[in-house]
Formats: structure tokens, C-alpha cells, sequence
């Protein structure tokens, strides 16, 4: 059993998951990039979350979002067991498409880290090695979309669910950053500048090594079957928060520690049969025991 966490409201996160045994179901294809467009899209919109950026990959996705409300934990059920179930569908497929781990999710406290983890995202399958340019990778173009403004339309997978059923048609993702968020177009012009230091990079890398990247033709001629041949690191840490300020890590750090703290002996007492408030941010007991739970801090 993992450490409980707090599920706060209006906070970033970075979701990373990765499919059973690395192998490449989500592998880029017409019917796979319309269906993870789809699935996401349909879920950000049932539960009010603001997706800022994904990045599609071959074995797992990485996507940014802003939580107004708090409900991160039943977008990622929803979306996760759809995407699960259509792709399993498409693939002839019985078994978990997911890994049994469960998913990292990173608290970005601040707009550094959001900014530092937008270009991982982005940037992912050139780091990697596959291709030259973000925009070349044949997965959705979410970067494309988010610089742009545009939505990104996208149909119900008819290789899974009914005409006739409660799904929509169609829907649109747009993708983009809070109303709040302050100096967009600032922040997305920087974001812009460092994706291309980091194919750059990348570029001159492969230049001096004689390296070369697949290339999209490689990444589609491959079976979704395959899984990569390096091998994979375990037991690493698995971080909780991303903050490009060492001190504001370091604070964000403490309050979680505080919170756990008092969580744990909130949890103490109600199973004793003691009146008990649980910390504010507390999230499955809350949901589904109906224990009472502070208001939060400025509401006092």
C-alpha cells in the first residue's frame, strides 16, 4: 500500500503511466491517436480538468494538467480505464494494458517546474531518440495544439463503443493554460524557444556520435507486440513534487509531511471510534466513508 496524499485544488500535475511489460500498445496509429484524443478529451470535460499538455508514446504518456476542483483521481480512473478497454478492443486484446504500478504523479509547485516539465513532455520522443523534431513524431499533435490555440477534434472509437450509446460523437480538446495563469503568451513563447534548444541539442548529439533516430517511418512500422530492448531502471525514487526552487521543493516537501502526519493520526482515532477532523486535502475517505474534513486554510 502506498502513502496516502493530499488532493488539493488548483494545482499542476505531471501523470506519467506507463503500459504492462514497456510494450508498445499505444503504439501511434489512426485509430490509437484518435481514441487517446477522444478518451482524454471526453474525461477533461466530465470532470473539469484543464489539460495543459500530453505527449503520447509508444508505452506511455506523460500529460500535464491544471485540477481547479480537485478531481485529478476520477479523470485518471475514467480515462485510464477507457483507454484500457478501446485499445484492448482495437488490439484483439485481453489481458491489463496498463502496469500493475501505479501511476507518478507530480505535483508542480512552480510555474519554473511547469515550464521545465512541459518541454519533457514535448520533447520526449527526441530525447529518445525517435525523431529529429517534436513535430515529426506520428503520435496526436498536442504540442502543435497547445501552441496554436486550436482544438483538436476528435470521433467516438466505433471499434468500441455503440452509436447508440450515452458517449458523444465528437468532441474537442482544447489545450492551453488556466484563465489565470498570468504572461501567456510570454510563457508560451519561452516554451517554444527551449523545445527547439532541445532538438538542437539533441541534433548536434547525434552529430557528434553518429547516432541516428529512428525516424517516423521506423516508429510505425513497428509492432505494437515489440517492447524497447534497454532495459528498464528500477527501485528509483519516485518524486512527488517538482518545484525549480530548491527552497519551495523543500517547503512543499514539509507540508506534505505535516499533512501525512496529521492524516495518520486522524486515521487513528476514527478507527478507534474517536471524533476526528481529517486534514483538508483528504480525498478516498472523504469520498467514499463520508469522514468530515477541515475546511481549507483560507476558508478559516
Amino acid at each position: 500500500m502506498t502513502l496516502a496524499r493530499p488532493v488539493y485544488k488548483g494545482r499542476f500535475l505531471l501523470i506519467t503511466r506507463r503500459c504492462t511489460q514497456r510494450e508498445f500498445l499505444l503504439r501511434p496509429d489512426d485509430e490509437t491517436n484518435n481514441a487517446f484524443t477522444y478518451l482524454l478529451a471526453e474525461a477533461a470535460q466530465r470532470f473539469g480538468v484543464v489539460i495543459v499538455l500530453s505527449q503520447m508514446m509508444s508505452n506511455h504518456h506523460h500529460t500535464a494538467l491544471y485540477d481547479p476542483e480537485g478531481r485529478y483521481v476520477e479523470l485518471l480512473e475514467h480515462f485510464h480505464k477507457f483507454v484500457a478497454k478501446s485499445q484492448n478492443a482495437l488490439r484483439g486484446r485481453w489481458e491489463n494494458l496498463w502496469s500493475t504500478g501505479e501511476p507518478s504523479v507530480v505535483e508542480l509547485v512552480t510555474r519554473e517546474a511547469v515550464m521545465n516539465e512541459l518541454v519533457y513532455v514535448a520533447t520526449n520522443p527526441v530525447k529518445d531518440g525517435l525523431v529529429e523534431k517534436v513535430h515529426h513524431w506520428p503520435g496526436p499533435k498536442f504540442t502543435a495544439a497547445l501552441m496554436s490555440g486550436k482544438p483538436m477534434r476528435a470521433r467516438r472509437p466505433d471499434h468500441f463503443f455503440r452509436d447508440d450509446g450515452p458517449m458523444p460523437a465528437e468532441v474537442e480538446l482544447v489545450l492551453q493554460l488556466p484563465d489565470h495563469f498570468e504572461g501567456r503568451d510570454e510563457f508560451l513563447a519561452e516554451l517554444r524557444r527551449r523545445i527547439a534548444d532541445v532538438e538542437n541539442a539533441c541534433a548536434a548529439e547525434r552529430q557528434a556520435t553518429g547516432r541516428r533516430v529512428i525516424g517516423r517511418r521506423g516508429v510505425l512500422r513497428q509492432s505494437w507486440r515489440a517492447s524497447p530492448t534497454s532495459r528498464e531502471p528500477r527501485r528509483e525514487l519516485r518524486p512527488r513534487v517538482a518545484a525549480g526552487n530548491r527552497w519551495m521543493r523543500i517547503a512543499a516537501l514539509q507540508r506534505n509531511k505535516q499533512w501525512l502526519a496529521e492524516y495518520q493520526e486522524a486515521r487513528k482515532r476514527w478507527m478507534a471510534g474517536d471524533p476526528c477532523e481529517f486534514p483538508y486535502g483528504t480525498y478516498w475517505l472523504a469520498r467514499f466513508a463520508q469522514v468530515r474534513v477541515k475546511p481549507p486554510p483560507e476558508a478559516n
